[in-house]
């Protein structure tokens, strides 16, 4: 079975069922799959798509994401996800470096577009499907792509130097949605909000191929803001969203969530890092709700991994849970892959049915990440406490050695985070040329605080051993972000200085 055919099945069995909802439109899993047979055949006969090529999507979630996902796989080419706030020379490298020969966009998305198609680039523009494909067949277009054939390219996002391609094929991503939906007990008559871009990997596997799979209704908006979330959840009575933590946190701060009627929701998921222990509290307390969900996974594993569930959450929120999900394994190692300790300090590894099958054009890339026997080194350091949590401590390349000893900027960041008046912060080390490194922290208020930088010094005192206070605070008005909300620290690094 290939992604696209479940597209084809849900138009059989539930022809006149919600498939999709945005701001513009709705459209029914028959409609959704006759402008996918369009949309491929279009691809097929205007612009040569074959079987294997790489068609880019620099769109936002939207009826046309949704439509373009699955005419390219239909098509029997690779689609190729793209962050759609890259500027034109960011763009230009992922498109030479996928060898997409085509870019599916719109006129929201379409500045870095403009300025490649001077250059020679390809670009179809989907503002109007019904338009552009309103004189093209929409006879079933018969696709023969099996589990093992190559059918998405996704970028990470690039948090240190450039994006790498992460190659799947349709069994690996049938894999991961099927662990999704038994995990986050995913029904037809589920509504899916989705307000994260599909252009990362949990918003897009997770949510329209899982969901997609089970025939869910999914309900997509371009952007996130919280009273977006709020009124959708409101109108549409959606059942499942998945969020960044800091989508969270500000819409805990909304001033009228109280008066929301979010009733209808059965899973608020959060991924792409823990809420800590606090704000985790915060938000159960503001949605009035305890079906808070934390799920753990990097792009190269599908993504999947870990997930804390909602009974857990009372006493081990900050930790991503005490078992891997569906499909999946987990294990504990130090530098030469032996399993440590409990409470000590090792690298999460992973293995299972969502594993990439490695680095696009990166043969060396992927050898330092697979293990020979098939386990992702996914670079961050974790332990396992006396219950069986993991506690991810930071990602190993984040790791401060200051006078010769460790400190994880996350524990520092949680404990931040129990300051009321903390909003976020990043923690990073700087070079001292005594010590190596000390430890800096970068912090975003949510009101004036008076002799700041003393005040959360004393605040953290006693919460923390001596070295892993910060020497350093800085307020800054905000934090660098990338489009699925994980901080820049390389950012915050070339700009810091003692």
């Amino acid at each position: 079975m290939n992604i696209a055919g479940f597209v084809a099945r849900n138009a059989r069995k539930y022809p006149q069922h919600q498939a999709v909802v945005s701001p513009e439109s709705t459209h029914s899993w028959a409609q959704l799959d006759q402008q996918v047979n369009q949309l491929a055949r279009y691809l097929s006969q205007q612009h040569k798509v074959q079987d294997g090529d790489r068609v880019a999507l620099v769109l936002p979630n939207s009826y046309a994401f949704i439509v373009a996902y699955f005419a390219v796989q239909r098509a029997g080419a690779i689609v190729v996800p793209v962050n759609v706030r890259l500027a034109a020379p960011e763009l230009e490298y992922i498109l030479q470096d996928s060898g997409a020969a085509t870019v599916l966009t719109c006129s929201m998305t379409d500045e870095a577009v403009k300025l490649l198609q001077e250059k020679g680039t390809n670009a179809v523009w989907l503002d109007d499907v019904d338009h552009l494909l309103q004189d093209v067949s929409n006879a079933p277009v018969d696709c023969d792509s099996d589990d093992d054939d190559l059918c998405a390219l996704l970028y990470t996002s690039g948090t240190t130097g450039r994006p790498k391609g992460v190659l799947f094929n349709h069994k690996a991503l049938l894999g991961v949605a099927t662990m999704f939906a038994v995990e986050m007990e995913y029904k037809p008559e589920s509504r899916l909000l989705s307000l994260m871009p599909f252009t990362h990997s949990a918003p897009l596997n997770l949510s329209l191929v899982a969901g997609t799979m089970v025939g869910c209704t999914h309900v997509v908006a371009p952007t996130f803001t919280p009273d977006l979330l709020l009124d959708l959840v409101e109108k549409e009575k959606t059942t499942h969203f998945f969020g960044a933590p800091v989508a969270y946190r500000l819409t805990a701060q909304h001033p009228d969530i109280a008066n929301r009627d979010l009733s209808s929701m059965t899973h608020w998921i959060y991924g792409g890092g823990p809420l800590a222990a606090d704000h985790a509290q915060l938000a159960r307390k503001a949605f009035a709700s305890d079906q808070f969900y934390c799920v753990y996974g990097l792009t190269e594993a599908g993504p999947t991994g870990t997930l804390l569930l909602p009974e857990d959450h009372a006493t081990k929120a900050g930790s991503i849970g005490y078992r891997a999900a569906l499909n999946t394994e987990i294990r504990l190692v130090d530098e030469a892959d032996k399993p440590v300790e409990t409470n000590q300090p090792g690298e999460i590894q992973l293995t299972g049915e969502g594993m990439m099958l490695g680095y696009w054009n990166k043969p060396e890339a992927t050898a330092e990440v697979l293990t020979e026997d098939g386990w992702l080194r996914t670079g961050d350091i974790a332990i396992r406490d006396e219950d069986g949590f993991y506690w991810v401590k930071d990602r190993k390349k984040d790791l401060i050695i200051s006078g010769g000893v460790n400190v994880y900027p996350r524990e520092v960041e949680d404990a931040l985070a129990s300051h009321p008046e903390v909003a976020e912060s990043a923690v990073i080390g700087v070079p001292h040329q005594e010590w190596g490194e000390t430890v800096k922290a970068c912090v975003v208020l949510k009101s004036d605080l008076d002799n700041a930088e003393e005040a959360l010094k004393a605040h953290l005192k006693p919460l923390l051993a001596d070295y892993k206070v910060p020497r350093l605070i800085q307020v800054m008005t905000e934090l660098p972000h990338n489009a699925n909300g994980k901080v820049l620290k390389h950012l915050l690094r070339a700009e810091q200085s003692t």
